[in-house]
């Protein structure tokens, strides 16, 4: 499951203000829906972020690394949050990003982007609601398709790729499975959005309505468990079902080329792309994009399937 971007300014204002009480009063929450959600962060990290003393709370080595991958994004967030909306030298560039991109991926660049492009004033938008580019104060959406929206240009950015995997016992049970197309035959189990199964089939030629039924899950890792116990196939990263490969609690249910055009599309209005802000942030994330992408960096992205902008 993704950490929410508000979880990660939270985090960025506690370790700001030393104390988990002053961060509730800034950002005018209670004092115990910070911690809660420092506990909850810890626990998705998978390690401790904070010493907590009598006088407030200390990062830890772990806590104060993150905090450095955070600083210089979210002051410039802060910076531009300050400035008059109505001075045209001041004129936003924003850019719409599903949560979970933008926490596990975009967030940890910002940074490189901000010293690279100080005069350029960039606001992330990070929402999982469906925007409206022709009507709407948006310059650009990040959005994980096949690239197609009506009236809008779409660059290419990446594609991570997914596999299908099911439990061993099943597969023996089960029909043969030689295409893509053969997987309909079996319960498919899908994440909360449910459209990665539609669009993988539709890529490679099979849309069929049947996709979209079955079990869903909120967390990728539940969802891999039902997998492993037989509930059904599953289509996921491959380092989420890693361990359960090896171990032989999983297999692969089709080897299968991915299809590149199901990926990650840099989407905007025909003319957007030449603004010369616009223009250095579209060089830029797609030179950032072009990178081989790292196990670790691929486990960040947790899923934020969107067919539509």
């Amino acid at each position: 499951m993704y950490i929410p971007l508000q979880t990660f300014y939270a985090f960025f204002v506690v370790c700001r203000a030393g104390s988990m009480k002053e961060a509730a009063r800034e950002l005018h929450v209670s004092a115990g829906a910070i911690s809660q959600r420092m506990r909850e962060l810890e626990l998705r990290q998978g390690q401790r972020l904070f010493e907590r003393t009598r006088a407030g709370v200390t990062p830890t080595a772990a806590g104060a690394a993150l905090y450095a991958d955070l600083r210089a994004p979210f002051q410039q967030i802060e910076t531009v949050s300050r400035r008059d909306p109505h001075d045209p030298a001041t004129r936003q560039l924003v850019v719409s990003v599903m949560p979970s991109f933008a926490s596990g991926w975009l967030l940890p660049r910002l940074g490189d982007f901000v010293g690279r492009h100080p005069d350029v004033s960039l606001s992330i938008d990070s929402d999982a609601r469906v925007v409206d580019l022709t009507s709407e104060a948006v310059d650009f959406a990040i959005r994980h398709g096949l690239g197609s929206y009506p009236g809008l240009a779409s660059r290419w950015l990446m594609s991570p790729e997914m596999i299908v995997v099911g439990a061993p016992a099943l597969l023996r049970q089960g029909a043969p499975i030689r295409c893509p197309a053969d997987c309909l035959a079996y319960p498919l189990l899908h994440d909360s959005e449910r459209r990665d199964w539609s669009l993988w089939l539709q890529a490679h030629g099979n849309a069929s309505p049947k996709a979209r039924r079955g079990l869903s899950f909120s967390d990728e890792h539940l969802l891999v468990r039902a997998a492993a116990e037989g509930q059904g196939l599953a289509l996921v990263r491959d380092i989420y079902a890693g361990a359960d490969l090896a171990q032989g609690h999983l297999c692969k249910a089709l080897e299968q080329q991915w299809p590149t055009q199901f990926g990650y599309y840099l989407v905007g209005l025909p003319g957007s792309f030449a603004a010369p802000g616009a223009r250095a942030f579209v060089e830029w994330i797609e030179g950032e994009a072009a990178r081989p992408l790292s196990a670790s960096a691929a486990h960040a992205i947790l899923r934020g399937v969107d067919a539509s902008v």
